[in-house]
């Protein structure tokens, strides 16, 4: 495998359906930003779409930002990203409010130096505290569950930032 881990035979068979999206991703960077919805139920790979997309960021010594509505959530995605790119020179790292001050604080200055290359968390990485070295790629995990302000704060941040958007929630 080229990212160093296997997937399941059900989760490869939905990847190869959604090749033409990571091969757009290189394309249309040549052309402008990228502003993708990735729509799919529970369990059909949205996730490793996401962390594909995020290693070709990273690839591109750019760092990506993964906005998601919970702490939970957070935390899963830091564990299954961090899994997927063990052992590949990528830095993981979330912010919520479980993390300590500390924490926290290692977490930003890693950010600011661009020593982190993926960040995870809710609307806590959205903060006036929170600086990019070079922010690339935005994952956003089902943004209607985020409110206006929180939406005003995105259109900030994704102006010259490609941007991929996923969710479960059919969109009429």
């Amino acid at each position: 495998s080229v990212l160093g881990f296997t997937v399941e035979e059900r989760t490869a068979a939905a990847l190869h359906r959604r090749a033409p999206l990571l091969g757009s991703i290189a394309a249309e960077r040549l052309l402008s930003e990228m502003d993708r919805l990735l729509c799919g139920d529970v369990g059909f790979g949205k996730t490793e779409v996401a962390i594909r997309a995020a290693f070709k960021a990273v690839a591109d010594n750019k760092q990506v930002a993964v906005l998601v509505p919970t702490t939970v959530l957070a935390y899963q995605h830091f564990q299954t990203f961090k899994e997927r790119l063990k052992g590949l020179p990528c830095r993981v790292e979330y912010l919520s409010r479980a993390r300590t001050a500390a924490q926290s604080k290692d977490v930003l200055k890693g950010l600011r130096e661009g020593e982190v290359n993926i960040l995870i968390g809710t609307h806590r990485i959205l903060g006036k505290d929170v600086q990019f070295k070079d922010l690339g790629l935005l994952i956003i995990d089902e943004e209607q569950k985020f409110g206006v302000s929180v939406k005003e704060k995105l259109r900030q941040l994704k102006v010259n930032v490609d941007t991929l958007t996923m969710t479960a929630t059919p969109i009429p």
